[in-house]
């Protein structure tokens, strides 16, 4: 586990991998049961991530197992504060089982990038959340309009970037739909994330640098070589 810098990841989606990934790791986030993930799923992940001292998060999504959580959907507000409640309360009873603590939320998916854009979605999410507000940490899009919404209700956040992902020059991700939106290659990756981490700048697809500064940095658990990658950042990351 590198100390220096959080590297974060995605667990619990069905792709089976954690136990390797675990130990690379210093925060988790758990799938529960919005977009992937079940009980046994997520009382996997929480022992393991408990073995290994990661931190613990739930990634709520929209509930849409189908599309994996990555399709927009419209949820009343009342339907939207009632799921994302749901996943989050799932999760915190594995949690207390295993006699761990929750230690932040971070959206999955479709709603993360929608609540990114603050406004209304936004609000409503961090409704949602505001039962766990004095426990957790919300992971933020860095630089967005969801960061400053957080802040001013009084949120700790964590600004989050991606180490496996390209940006636009809005800092928006680039979408999955285009040839160019994964990172995959691990010299790139440490490259991409070094660059945010030293100089707190991403490079963009328009080759273009934009000012970023993020708190923690994720590695997607579902990216075919994740393993790979983590082995690659924590044999060449600094201690």
């Amino acid at each position: 586990m590198n100390q220096q810098i959080d590297i974060n990841c995605d667990l619990g989606e069905g792709v089976g991998n954690e136990a390797e990934v675990l130990p690379l790791v210093s925060s988790c986030n758990i799938a529960c049961g919005g977009h992937a993930g079940d009980e046994a799923t997520m009382q996997w992940v929480v022992s393991l991530a408990k073995k290994h001292q990661v931190n613990i998060g739930a990634h709520p999504s929209y509930p849409d197992m189908a599309n994996f959580g990555r399709v927009s959907m419209e949820l009343t507000p009342n339907e939207l504060i009632a799921t994302v409640r749901e996943q989050i309360d799932r999760l915190v009873l594995v949690c207390a089982h295993e006699g761990v603590k929750l230690h932040h939320v971070k959206a999955h998916g479709a709603l993360y990038n929608d609540i990114a854009k603050g406004g209304g979605l936004a609000q409503v999410f961090l409704e949602a959340i505001e039962p766990y507000k004095s426990d957790i940490y919300l992971y933020v899009p860095a630089e967005s309009e969801l960061e400053k919404l957080a802040v001013q209700t009084g949120f700790k956040t964590k600004r989050e970037a991606f180490g496996d992902r390209n940006y636009n020059p809005d800092l928006s991700l680039v979408s999955r739909n285009e040839a160019n939106a994964l990172i995959v290659s691990p010299k790139s990756v440490l490259e991409h994330l070094l660059r945010m981490v030293k100089e707190g700048k991403v490079l963009t697809v328009a080759n273009t640098l934009i000012e970023i500064q993020a708190d923690t940095y994720c590695i997607h658990g579902d990216t075919p070589n994740a393993l790979q990658i983590l082995t690659y950042l924590s044999n060449e990351l600094p201690k």
